[in-house]
């Protein structure tokens, strides 16, 4: 009897720091959400503030990071019920072309990291794929709160985001292949293949047929336990038949994702699971914030800084680029490239999943982590930016130092005000000077 007592009460003291973590988090999301940020930044800093390099109220431990994977899981399972595969094969081939120059040039760029930190071959693949990678959730929230999510713009990026999202799965089938002894490429390349073939051969089905009707749609559309249940169970039974096949969990949940999102109970299931999902994906991005090592940060702030802000800087301008080269309008390049910025949430995975097989130091696991969280934590920036380009893009400007010209008009304002003040203050400190050698010369010559 009190050994039972004894263990309520130590149940009940560890409910205290998920009690505050949640009350946490939520202060946060709130926040940011009325800083009309993306909630999720929130989510980071109250990992961040709470974990072990924060105030140490919880640890980095194994049920998070359990938690944390079947948000990463669900997630995709959500990409592959909201995805209309019609709208993405219209856009494939430019969203294809963009996402492959996305990881040609994020590949370059490693190298260049690799340069100056000195990272092996393995970690200059792997930096490669976290640069190429950006944020879907962050990238859509953007292009929502502007409006622009189900115009041209957000057709153009969710396309390039969803290819981005679907070659996370080989790249998480590489990443695993590559820690310890020599690495199996043939098995790789089979494995890659067999994805791309399932992948491509699911995108071709629902392309040219109609729904999948489910058995006794009608008994269980209104029924939300069995909806949800059902809708789990196939989820995860897909992640844990592909894991254990050696593809990757989330690569079985996104195929499951597209099965549920083309059968005749989607629009009954999405609005059950997508408070599910949603409450999943705080505690990945919460376990973003316990794996943020603030010391490291701190002790390699102007590397972190320095790496951060050329990642973004290069990604902005090689999104715009290769947008503009495949057909986009300037307006619709600039809009979409900005939102697609920053590293995005998969890139932690690739960086756990490197970090697992051997293939990722720990210190270069720790600076992709922080990479990564501060151009996430930075993506604020690129939202008010975007927001002083929204009504600049539906002007018909015709070149982009013309719309940053408009944008920034009034800060330009201020500095051409400041620049005259300073000439006119120059001009009268020069003038007093002359007087008072003028002055002194007099006096001396009365003397």
């Amino acid at each position: 009897m009190t050994n039972s007592i004894a263990q309520a009460s130590g149940h009940s003291a560890a409910l205290v720091p998920i009690a505050a973590v949640i009350a946490v988090a939520t202060l946060l999301g709130l926040l940011f959400l009325w800083l009309r940020q993306p909630p999720l930044i929130g989510f980071i800093v109250a990992g961040v503030a709470l974990g072990p390099t924060g105030v140490g109220l919880i640890a980095n431990s194994d049920s998070v990071a359990l938690l944390a994977e079947m948000g990463v899981v669900m997630l995709l399972f959500f990409i592959g019920m909201e995805m209309s595969i019609k709208a993405f094969i219209l856009s494939l081939r430019q969203a294809l072309l963009v996402m492959g120059g996305q990881v040609l040039a994020a590949m370059l760029l490693s190298i260049g990291i690799a340069a100056v930190t000195g990272a092996s071959s393995s970690e200059v693949i792997i930096l490669g794929f976290i640069i190429a990678i950006s944020s879907t959730v962050v990238a859509m929230k953007m292009l929502e709160d502007m409006g622009m999510l189900r115009g041209e713009t957000g057709r153009i990026a969710v396309g390039v985001l969803i290819a981005q999202d679907i070659a996370v799965v080989p790249m998480l089938i590489f990443v695993s292949g590559l820690g310890g002894g020599e690495i199996d490429y043939v098995g790789i390349a089979v494995k890659m293949a067999i994805a791309v073939s399932l992948l491509a051969g699911l995108l071709w089905w629902f392309g040219r047929h109609v729904k999948i009707k489910v058995p006794f749609a009608e008994r269980i559309e209104d029924k939300i336990e069995i909806l949800a249940l059902g809708a789990l169970a196939l989820c995860f039974t897909a992640a844990a038949v592909s894991g254990m096949a050696g593809l990757s969990p989330a690569y079985g949940a996104f195929l499951a994702g597209i099965l549920v999102g083309n059968s005749t109970l989607r629009s009954r299931v999405v609005p059950v699971i997508e408070p599910i999902q949603s409450v999943l994906l705080v505690v990945f991005f919460l376990s973003i914030g316990l794996l943020i090592d603030l010391h490291f940060i701190w002790d390699r702030l102007a590397e972190v800084l320095l790496v951060s802000l050329m990642v973004i800087a290069v990604k902005t301008v090689l999104n715009i680029f290769l947008l503009r080269k495949t057909g986009s309008n300037p307006q619709t390049a600039l809009i979409a490239g900005l939102s697609m910025a920053q590293i995005g949430e998969f890139s932690f995975v690739l960086s756990a999943a490197g970090y697992s097989a051997g293939a990722l130091s720990d210190d270069m696991f720790r600076l992709s982590i922080a990479v990564t969280a501060v151009s996430l934590l930075i993506s604020p920036l690129w939202v008010s930016i975007m927001h002083r380009l929204e009504n600049m893009a539906n002007g018909g400007l015709e070149t982009y130092r013309h719309m940053l010209g408009r944008a920034y008009a009034h800060e330009l304002n201020e500095v051409s005000r400041g620049r005259d003040a300073l000439a006119r203050a120059a001009i009268w400190l020069r003038l007093r000077y002359r007087a008072l050698r003028l002055s002194i010369r007099h006096r001396g010559g009365d003397g």
